[in-house]
């Protein structure tokens, strides 16, 4: 089982208060980003490519609270503020992106990438990355990931909203990563059932 990769850059210092919005951010204390925790069925590589059933996994569009290498915390209904010292690797919609990928191909699922194969698949998965961080509005501080799907096929379109949440001890960028790592995860093999049924 693969666990949540740590691009540390140092040890996380302790979090103090979360960080404004604006202004000059400070190095963060460490990089993060997302990793497929389900065993591969099927070896990478030795997929059957069927392009009728082959899916073509595109970059989630994202809020403008996404559009960031940061962690948001949502601290009310209209007000969000950030983790201090804490970042992704990549934007949050790309790790996503690729964690679908690698779920899909572990559940047995052949996923072409047109910039590489030259073709697409016949389906195309698409959607909007809607809520991807930490929440402090209710009694308990936890992670929310929810992911509104589109599936495109021969025979039309499909949607579905997936949505996992995890608890929070506290808001601190490590468990918050890994946390969120959990989330994504399971939100990737709910899409890679439904994926799964959806084909033929």
């Amino acid at each position: 089982m693969r666990a949540v990769s740590l691009l540390a850059l140092s040890l996380l210092a302790a979090c103090g208060p979360l960080v404004q919005i604006g202004g000059n951010s400070p190095s963060p204390d460490a990089l993060y980003t997302l990793s497929a925790t389900s065993p591969a069925a099927v070896p990478v590589g030795q997929v059957p490519v069927n392009l009728a059933d082959a899916v073509t996994v595109q970059v989630p569009t994202v809020p403008g609270a996404l559009q960031t290498l940061r962690i948001p915390v949502s601290v009310s209904e209209t007000s969000f503020q950030y983790v201090k010292g804490t970042q992704w690797a990549e934007q949050p919609n790309r790790l996503f992106q690729r964690l679908l990928t690698d779920t899909l191909v572990d559940a047995g699922i052949a996923v072409v990438d047109p910039r590489t194969a030259g073709v697409g698949g016949k389906r195309v998965l698409s959607g909007q990355l809607v809520a991807f961080g930490v929440d402090v509005r209710g009694n308990a501080p936890k992670v929310q990931v929810r992911y509104d799907a589109t599936l495109s096929t021969p025979a039309g379109l499909r949607q579905r909203r997936f949505e996992r949440e995890a608890a929070l001890s506290r808001v601190d960028g490590a468990e918050a990563a890994v946390a969120l790592n959990m989330a994504a995860n399971q939100v990737a093999a709910d899409v890679a059932a439904w994926v799964g049924r959806s084909s033929g």
